[in-house]
């Protein structure tokens, strides 16, 4: 796969981040899920940003993640357990990096975790042959990732995350050129959206 390749030539000492992560190489919409995320990590006094982060920032910017959910009542429990951070569960977080046994990314600023979701957003793009990661390229990463504290999220806000990205899986499927379009989510929302 091609994130091993670069997560290895991003342990370089004085590397380029990878292209996933490189500010300069985002789309509009990815740098401002990556601000956002960026934000939160400091105002939460973290040292790094990760996936709950990018999660967070996600469903507050991107309604195509919305959409990927079962309904608004489950979006709410999503952001209720992230709002929750700073004074609960998060807490015990801020002791250590998400991710530390995947080894050193060399991107400073982000876990381990985060980087690999990021790259794996983008491969899920390149592969469907679009040139950028959208939004619910990053969420299907994340899902994913049954290790990553935006998995542990999901599960406390009751999300089967295994289902989630199987569900953005068969809609990249469905629509595999570009942005992967079309609104997949709960027939209620998806008449809400016109």
């Amino acid at each position: 796969m091609h994130h091993s390749h670069a997560r290895r030539a991003s342990g370089s000492p004085g590397a380029a981040p990878p292209r996933a992560v490189d500010q300069a190489q985002l789309t509009a919409e990815m740098a401002t899920v990556v601000a956002g995320a960026r934000r939160r990590a400091q105002r939460d006094g973290d040292r790094q940003i990760d996936t709950a982060h990018l999660l967070h920032s996600l469903m507050e910017t991107d309604p195509e993640v919305r959409d990927a959910f079962e309904g608004g009542p489950q979006v709410a429990r999503v952001l209720g357990y992230l709002v929750q951070r700073s004074i609960g569960y998060g807490l015990r977080w801020q002791t250590g990096s998400e991710g530390d046994g995947r080894g050193a990314t060399g991107v400073a600023g982000w876990s381990p975790a985060a980087v690999t979701a990021m790259e794996s957003a983008q491969q899920r793009a390149a592969d469907r042959d679009a040139p950028n990661a959208a939004g619910t390229d990053l969420l299907a990463a994340l899902a994913a990732d049954a290790d990553c504290r935006a998995v542990e999220v999901l599960r406390r806000a009751g999300v089967d995350a295994s289902s989630l990205a199987s569900r953005l899986c068969a809609r990249a499927a469905r629509h595999p050129e570009g942005d992967e379009g079309g609104h997949d989510g709960p027939p209620s929302r998806q008449a809400s959206l016109g």
